[in-house]
Parts: structure tokens; C-alpha cells; sequence
């Protein structure tokens, strides 16, 4: 597979596929192919990950396209205003993303939940808590709201990061749910409840915005139901 991705503030990545070579998505995401390439709704591996992707926000169903009779063609479009980041999954190195940042993939990346420490504080954090692990063998698009900013944690390094701006991290890095301390922070702050602790070995990248952001942003000057 040969890929380019173009484009911003909305980007695209095309594939260039060839024969029998096959690409899935689990949203949307297609917006142009080739007509060879076909297409096939499956479950993606039984009950227990059509659970785990609606958990993540992920859609329960993935998409598959192949290339048939020929070499073939297909794009992938980000959903919001951003970048697409391309990471090479191996059996020994796999990534951990936010929920809905997954784009597209060869058919050897597994998707699973992602299981953190504290899980029934992960559900009541709100967005950005709960995640997926990419793991298996091959290419992956990730899709990141806004600008993206990588870091290198060390080994024992810590980042404090506000709910749903840590898009992507290794899988060597270890992730905590905290509570912001002090009731007069939590209540008059601005800044939310809780907090996600990253520590590393390993890389994260932030980004910087969200899509809950951009929603409160606009809220205000929305008209109410009622008008």
C-alpha cells in the first residue's frame, strides 16, 4: 500500500492499494474510490469487539474495501478541522488512542478496548477517558483535532493533561485518572474535575482542541430550543 496524506485544515489520506489488498474503517470516513473497490460490513471479530468499539465511540460495525480485479484506489477524510498521523503498528509496539481518533487501517491492526487502571472513574470522566489500543501487524491513520504536539516521556517523566486533549501515546506509557484537588478549584476553575496522569517510557501527542471545546465555545450563541 502506498499512501499520501494532503490537506489541511480538513486532510485526506489516499491509498493506493493493490489487488486483494484490503483497508477498514470503522465510521464514515471513505469519501472517493476507485469503482474495483468493494465493500463489506462486518461484525470485526464477534460480540465482544462490536462492545468494546461502541465503548470507545466507535461505530459497532467496521467497513472493509478491497481492491479486486486490479490495482485500486480510496480516500479517507478527517471529520473535523485537524491532521491525520500515520503510525506503523508492530506485534512489539502498538499505541493507545482517544476514542473516534481512529481513521483507517490494513486489515493486520487489531482494535481493542483500552483498559485503564481505574476504569469506573474513566466512565464518569467524561471525554478522552475512555480509549483504544491499536496492536497487531501494519499501517494506521489516526486523526487528531487541531495542531499536534509530541512528547518523550522518560522513564518515571509525568504529564498532567486536561480531559480529551492526549490523542495518541505508546503503549509503554501508563495512564491515570485524577481528581483536580481543592473544592474551590473543582467548582469555580473552569477547568473540570478530573485530570489524566501520563507517565512514561514512551511518546505522546497532544492535541489542541477538541470537539467539546469548540461545542461550549459555541453554545452561547446558539439558539435555545425554545426560540
Amino acid at each position: 500500500m502506498k499512501y499520501s496524506i494532503q490537506g489541511e485544515p480538513f486532510p485526506v489520506v489516499i491509498c493506493e492499494l493493490e489487488n486483494r489488498e484490503t483497508m477498514i474503517t470503522e465510521r464514515g470516513s471513505m469519501c472517493w474510490m476507485t469503482p474495483n473497490m468493494k465493500m463489506e460490513t462486518t461484525s470485526g471479530g464477534g460480540l465482544g469487539k462490536m462492545f468494546g468499539r461502541m465503548v470507545s465511540g466507535e461505530a459497532m460495525f467496521q467497513n472493509r474495501y478491497t481492491a479486486e480485479g486490479g490495482p485500486g484506489l480510496i480516500a479517507f477524510a478527517s471529520s473535523f478541522p485537524g491532521t491525520i498521523r500515520q503510525y506503523d503498528i508492530t506485534p512489539s509496539k502498538g499505541i493507545v488512542v482517544q476514542k473516534s481518533a481512529f481513521l483507517a487501517a490494513e486489515t493486520g491492526v487489531e482494535l481493542s478496548l483500552f483498559f485503564q487502571k481505574r476504569l469506573g472513574t474513566a466512565f464518569f470522566g467524561g471525554e478522552g477517558y475512555i480509549m483504544q489500543r491499536l496492536s497487531g501487524n501494519g499501517t494506521a491513520f489516526v486523526e487528531i483535532d487541531g495542531h499536534a504536539v509530541e512528547y518523550r516521556l522518560e522513564q518515571g517523566q509525568s504529564m498532567i493533561i486536561d480531559t480529551g486533549y492526549l490523542a495518541v501515546m505508546d503503549e509503554t506509557c501508563s495512564i491515570d485518572i485524577v481528581t483536580v484537588p481543592g473544592m474551590k478549584n473543582k467548582l469555580f476553575g473552569g477547568e473540570g474535575i478530573f485530570n489524566t496522569v501520563v507517565t512514561g517510557p514512551g511518546n505522546i501527542l497532544l492535541q489542541t482542541q477538541t470537539i467539546s471545546a469548540v461545542a461550549g465555545a459555541l453554545r452561547p450563541f446558539l439558539p435555545s430550543g425554545g426560540n
